[in-house]
């Protein structure tokens, strides 16, 4: 994608507006492209890396999917996910979920990987917050307009933890 479409659409998802609709358009556009290309395309994924999180509901223990944005490391051994929720106030659900079941899985182009989420903190936490911002320089934008810490979580593929 050129340069400037991509500059384009970073200012647009740092603006409040974007956080208000993003939440309900963005997943569900990603989920239906997911879901008609049998999950080898998300949408945002024209944007910057992605993936399908499935997770365990922290209370109500259903199967939960949520496409997200991710910083991939380790050559398709983890991924880096960010809980910025636009920059609005409450961390996601999808967070809450996996502090409560770490066990999960994703979908990345038309795979599905068990991962082991772990919470970031710290030092691991900042310099994982670098690469984030490095690659979506509105997550800067998402956490001023917060007072909570963004959780930064690493999904470590379960294969590779053998």
């Amino acid at each position: 994608m050129p340069r400037a479409v991509v500059r384009a659409v970073q200012k647009v998802s740092a603006t409040r507006a974007f956080a208000r609709a993003a939440p309900h358009a963005v997943p569900a556009l990603d989920r239906a492209v997911h879901r008609l290309t049998r999950g080898k395309v998300l949408l945002s994924g024209l944007m910057l890396p992605g993936v399908v999180l499935t997770s365990t509901g922290a209370r109500s223990g259903r199967t939960r999917r949520t496409p997200l944005a991710c910083v991939p490391e380790g050559e398709g051994r983890s991924w880096l996910l960010v809980g910025s929720n636009f920059g609005r106030p409450g961390h996601p659900a999808w967070t809450h979920n996996l502090l409560a079941h770490p066990d999960a899985a994703i979908d990345v182009k038309g795979r599905t990987i068990a991962v082991t989420a772990a919470l970031l903190t710290g030092e691991e936490r900042e310099a994982a917050w670098r690469a984030a911002v490095a690659l979506w320089p509105p997550y800067t934008t998402y956490q001023a307009r917060v007072d909570r810490e963004i959780r930064v979580f690493r999904l470590t593929s379960r294969a590779q933890a053998r």
